[in-house]
């Protein structure tokens, strides 16, 4: 089909594709159509396959021309879109379904023109992206950062002991509660309900943050209460609301940790003889950790700059596919779907255009960012040498205990193997940022501010 087309580039990254059928192509899809249902239609007085094609369109030419209206051009978008030779900017995103404008009509005496409207691949030019300069945190791993480690690993082989009935539940026990929230009359708020949750008390690791209301709460009692939470507390969702709760302590349990001695190191894992062993081991893994996360930083930093002096406009297309993962990522943390997680969301005083609304920010600054890395992967001409994909497939084989094949039979089933080269890719291209650019130590800082910024 002899299609002509002509783009017209619109705002936030969006196209009017411009199409025209010749009328020639129009009058022989539409014959083409008649035909097809010459031979399967049914009419009284007929046999089938022998209805006349002017009787066909007799009874049936609105319907007829309407169904042939909508083939022609579906046919005319699927051939401009299926060549080859198309420019990546003219197509529309995988996410970002064509909109066809006002109603085209059908008129066999002139050619059909009609228009798309549809998302794509922003158009970058990437500023400056050498000799740029950046800081990052000056940190180190201190004994500090080694004994907290010993001291989670005492918490995790720890012996979990049931407390007696009449116990008051203090800080460090390890509480299974049942809680929700209720409203003015005392009727539990449909959805709010959560049953046998366990945590420590006193570590705050519930969404209420109502350790401090429960201490001293015996096994089987039950209380209501009252929180209200401070605007500026960043470490409960709940921040500026009030919430009526009722909570039921029903098991409550104590721990007895283990001592720190050569022993503790040896049930952690046989291959330490000695609990200078396992320190050994702590402080080897935590630098290497903080390597990468400065590392991390680094390339973050790096980034910055160079978003600065590249200007993007977003398709508003790719902005929401951005943000539906992050919902979909956060349902998956709470362990719920979709539905339910809106539900949450809207006891919690806010919603979903709460939620985007703080996200956009966020979701709009690391697609810029994976727009500029990608630009330049290509302009740079950054490939994934085979001998390279093979060590890839050998790191990760070694790290999960696994045979070569086993992984890579596992990536080729998934059709995973592409990711797996866009890692490689993406690390080449990093490893060439840094060296490109200056990296200055800015001021002194401990390893837990380094590893909790996430920057």
């Amino acid at each position: 089909m002899a299609v002509s087309k002509e783009i017209t580039r619109l705002e936030k990254s969006s196209v009017r594709l411009s199409l025209t059928v010749p009328k020639e192509d129009v009058q022989s899809q539409y014959q083409d159509l008649l035909r097809e249902y010459t031979q399967k239609v049914q009419m009284p007085g007929f046999r089938k396959g022998k209805v006349p094609l002017e009787v066909l369109e007799r009874k049936f030419g609105k319907e007829l021309q309407g169904e042939a209206l909508g083939k022609i051009i579906e046919n005319a978008i699927g051939d401009v879109f299926d060549d080859e030779n198309m420019p990546k900017d003219e197509k529309p995103l995988p996410y970002s379904r064509p909109e066809l404008e006002g109603e085209p009509e059908l008129n066999f005496g002139q050619d059909l023109s009609f228009s798309i409207v549809y998302d794509v691949l922003p158009n970058i030019s990437v500023g400056q992206w050498k000799g740029l300069e950046a800081e990052v945190p000056d940190a180190a791993v201190g004994d500090e950062d080694i004994g907290r480690e010993l001291e989670e690993l005492r918490e995790r082989n720890a012996f979990v002991l049931d407390r007696d009935d009449g116990a008051d539940a203090t800080s460090g026990d390890v509480a299974t509660v049942t809680y929700c929230e209720i409203g003015e009359n005392g009727e539990e708020l449909p959805g709010s309900e959560r049953k046998d949750f366990v945590f420590t008390l006193g570590s705050g690791q519930n969404a209420y943050m109502f350790d401090d209301d429960i201490a001293g709460m015996k096994k089987g009692e039950t209380i209501e209460f009252t929180k209200t939470y401070s605007p500026d507390d960043a470490a409960t969702t709940f921040a500026g609301l009030t919430k009526k709760l009722r909570v039921t302590l029903t098991e409550l349990k104590e721990k007895k940790l283990p001592d720190l001695d050569d022993d503790l190191a040896q049930d952690i894992d046989e291959k330490y003889q000695t609990l200078d062993d396992l320190k050994n081991s702590i402080r080897e893994r935590l630098e290497n950790n903080l390597k990468r996360r400065i590392r991390e930083m680094s390339i973050n930093a790096l980034l910055e700059k160079i978003m600065e002096n590249t200007p993007v406009t977003l398709p508003e297309s790719m902005v929401r596919v951005e943000l539906d993962g992050r919902m979909r990522n956060l349902a998956r943390q709470f362990g719920v779907d979709r539905e339910k997680l809106m539900q949450m969301l809207q006891l919690s005083g806010g919603g979903l255009d709460d939620i985007e609304g703080k996200w956009r920010p966020t979701a709009e600054k690391a697609l810029h960012s994976r727009l500029i890395v990608e630009t330049l992967l290509e302009e740079q001409h950054i490939i994934c040498e085979d001998e390279e994909l093979d060590r890839e497939i050998e790191a990760i084989a070694a790290e999960e205990g696994e045979s070569f094949d086993e992984i890579e039979r596992r990536f080729q089933e998934n059709n995973s193997i592409e990711y797996l080269q866009d890692g490689v890719r993406e690390r080449k291209f990093f490893d060439v940022l840094l060296a490109e650019n200056t990296i200055k130590k800015g001021e002194k800082t401990n390893y837990l501010d380094v590893m909790g910024n996430n920057g």
